[in-house]
């Protein structure tokens, strides 16, 4: 069994144009189509699958500011104020709730880490408090331990995986827009150099501006335009187990397990920051620009296996647009997760919350999550093709940061003053030294 995923029915009909055509049904494509059709514009959202289906779904659920790298908090706080606003004016159901996330540790120097960045947070105007040891014990007072210390963000929350994007999609096909399922783009159409259609299995739309939401996808669709843009993903899995008799946080971290409990009253658990890196070709060619992140993280990040390669996404082959391409061939990334990573999951959560394992196992899934050598994510014209946008790379962050992303990406397309800084979004940075600054949280 895979993950849990609402499942939505769209047009079979192609579109002849559109004002803007986004490639990827995540949930940044779909909040970037939103909020270009709110503004009037005809929008087509092309999915080679299903919306929502790959990692959009597999994700935590979480929405946080709490321990964002500083470059992504200006998006973070902005998209708490759009998750809330999206289901008002709309009337879909996200599963988005602030109900705060706690974080515990008995590690003197992740709580002094925590500290640096509340007194950072404090100069963005963002609110978390410091817990002291009694404080954090009596907040995890589930757990049965005592702690040293914490963080509890209040203003942070969740929302389900299973439902976003999906309610997202339906709330701009309401709107007026069109949802395309299980139509591969297979490439662009250019004009004097210019944007002019996006062609896809089942024929062309004429339009002068694409946004690529592509994922984990996004580097080797980029290759086939003569675009380097540097990628990695790594495989990452997720337990869920469901009947739990007692309610327990909705949000806790800790540096051996994270839980969630998502809108059905189950739990995610995961170790945060563990995957597996699955060697391919494309892998190979940006591994330079990898090496500080890798580095940085080798404690959590393990050599993979065949998936990567048996999945096609990180391929470096060119393809023809009149013939099936390897997205044609794997409509949803669904790796297998790790088996090892499984089992110690479920372990530790238990070892945490023992209310965990009266139940078992009920599924386990996993995802490519993309990364870039910084782990902030690329967002901005692409200066070779004019009318590409690129929104990828988002490294594990994007869906709690989805709709601060897509309103920018709507404001840059239609020149409307932008939400806030794209600045640091820019893709151009990636042509800079591989050792620059690397995402501390």
């Amino acid at each position: 069994m895979s993950q849990p995923l609402r499942l939505i029915e769209t047009s079979s009909r192609l579109p002849a144009h559109a004002d803007v055509v986004v490639i990827g049904g995540g949930i940044i494509g779909v909040f970037s189509a939103y909020y270009l059709a709110q503004r009037g514009l005809s929008v087509t959202v092309i999915e080679k699958g299903r919306i929502g289906a790959e990692q959009s779904s597999r994700n935590w659920g979480w929405c946080r500011q709490q321990n964002r790298d500083a470059r992504e908090l200006p998006m973070a706080t902005r998209s708490l104020e759009l998750w809330e606003r999206f289901t008002e004016d709309t009337g879909e159901d996200t599963g988005f709730h602030r109900c705060g996330l706690l974080y515990l540790s008995n590690d003197d120097d992740e709580i002094a880490r925590w500290a640096k960045w509340r007194d950072f947070a404090r100069t963005a105007g963002v609110t978390t408090h410091m817990l002291s040891g009694r404080e954090a014990s009596e907040r995890g007072r589930d757990t049965g331990r005592a702690w040293k210390g914490g963080v509890f963000s209040p203003s942070d929350g969740t929302a389900d995986p299973a439902k976003a994007a999906p309610a997202v999609a339906a709330a701009l096909m309401k709107l007026g827009g069109t949802v395309q399922q299980n139509c591969a783009a297979r490439g662009i159409e250019l004009e004097s150099g210019r944007v002019s259609g996006v062609v896809t299995e089942a024929g062309t739309i004429k339009t002068r501006t694409v946004v690529f939401a592509g994922g984990a996808w996004a580097s080797s669709f980029c290759r086939q335009l003569g675009i380097r843009f540097p990628q990695a993903t790594v495989r990452q899995s997720i337990v869920r187990v469901c009947g739990v008799p007692e309610h327990l946080p909705d949000a806790l971290h800790t540096a051996r397990v994270s839980i969630t409990r998502r809108s059905d009253g189950s739990y995610n658990l995961a170790i945060s920051g563990r995957g597996r890196v699955d060697p391919t070709a494309q892998l190979l060619r940006f591994a330079p620009q990898f090496l500080p992140m890798f580095a940085k993280r080798w404690r959590n990040v393990f050599p993979g296996g065949l998936e990567g390669i048996r999945a096609g996404h990180e391929t470096l082959a060119r393809w023809r647009l009149d013939a099936p391409t390897p997205m044609e061939r794997m409509r949803i990334l669904d790796p297998k997760p790790d088996a090892t990573a499984v089992k110690q999951t479920y372990s530790r959560a238990v070892e945490l919350m023992p209310a965990l394992g009266k139940t078992g196992i009920s599924n386990a899934w996993a995802g490519f999550v993309d990364s870039t050598p910084d782990g902030v994510p690329g967002i901005g014209e692409v200066p070779e093709i004019p009318g590409f946008i690129l929104a990828a790379g988002f490294s594990g962050h994007g869906f709690g940061i989805g709709p601060g992303a897509g309103h920018l990406i709507a404001d840059l397309v239609t020149g409307d003053e932008p939400i806030f800084d794209p600045a640091p979004y820019n893709p151009a940075r990636f042509r800079q030294s591989a050792w620059g600054k690397v995402a501390d949280f």
